[in-house]
């Protein structure tokens, strides 16, 4: 029988896109996965939205949050309910190709491995403007300190290797600090060099502002990851360096 996938979704006002994404999902090759959708407190009619794509398709669950508490949370929260094998992450207003999950589970079994990402293209909220994200082939703890190499919505997790490891609850780049979590501890992430994922930039977000992204680095390299304040620059430096040559 094939390995449970769990897909974590959050969703908040992304009434514009959360059709595809969940067509994405139900459009997959691969048969056996649970999908639990995590709404952030959305206050557009999203969760109509999802509700009506949902209904009759027991594959797919949806957490509804009380209050606003950001995409950590959202994720965490999906984490803990999820019952996969693997675990994979899809935001709501982003999308899979059809063979994704299958692509990426053959990959990780025949290889055993514990972390995995994959090439993905970047596109406005028009669909417009395609860049094409190409994943690095491997993934170190040290590479990822200089950058965040590895697309959310095209990762996935191994739990029988792994167990279930949680975002660390931050307003920002809360994926990275998981890879960083997860590869500290002498494991290798691997990339797929075929793009997998669309990935939809959105207008005035915090992640299509650089600048706005560099406090959110400070603060994992120093809470989270406890480098000290020498460590912490040279990295920043590092980073700040890529980010401003892309």
């Amino acid at each position: 029988m094939e390995s449970l996938v769990s897909i974590i979704t959050p969703n908040f006002n992304a009434s514009k896109f959360v059709v595809d994404c969940l067509k994405s999902v139900q459009n997959q090759t691969y048969g056996n996965w649970e999908m639990i959708i995590i709404d952030d407190a959305s206050t557009d009619n999203s969760v109509a939205i999802i509700e009506n794509c949902i209904s009759g398709d027991d594959r797919i669950r949806l957490v509804k949050l009380n209050e606003n508490s950001g995409p950590a949370v959202a994720r965490n929260v999906g984490i803990e309910a999820s019952k996969g094998d693997y675990i994979a992450f899809l935001d709501s207003d982003d999308s899979w190709i059809s063979e994704k999950l299958e692509i990426q589970v053959v990959f990780m079994q025949k290889n055993d491995i514990a972390l995995s990402f994959t090439s993905y293209y970047s596109v406005n909220e028009h669909k417009e403007n395609k860049k094409l994200i190409e994943a690095k082939g491997i993934v170190t703890y040290k590479d990822l300190l200089t950058n965040n190499y590895i697309g959310c919505l095209t990762a996935m997790y191994s739990v029988s290797r792994l167990g279930k490891v949680y975002m660390p609850v931050v307003k920002k780049r809360q994926d990275w600090g998981l890879w960083l979590k997860i590869t500290k501890n002498n494991v290798k992430a691997y990339g797929i060099n075929h793009p997998l994922a669309w990935y939809t930039r959105r207008q005035n977000s915090v992640s299509s502002n650089k600048f706005k992204l560099l406090k959110y680095n400070w603060i994992i390299y120093r809470d989270h990851e406890k480098l000290n304040r020498f460590q912490s620059l040279y990295f920043f430096i590092q980073l700040f360096l890529k980010k401003m040559t892309k």
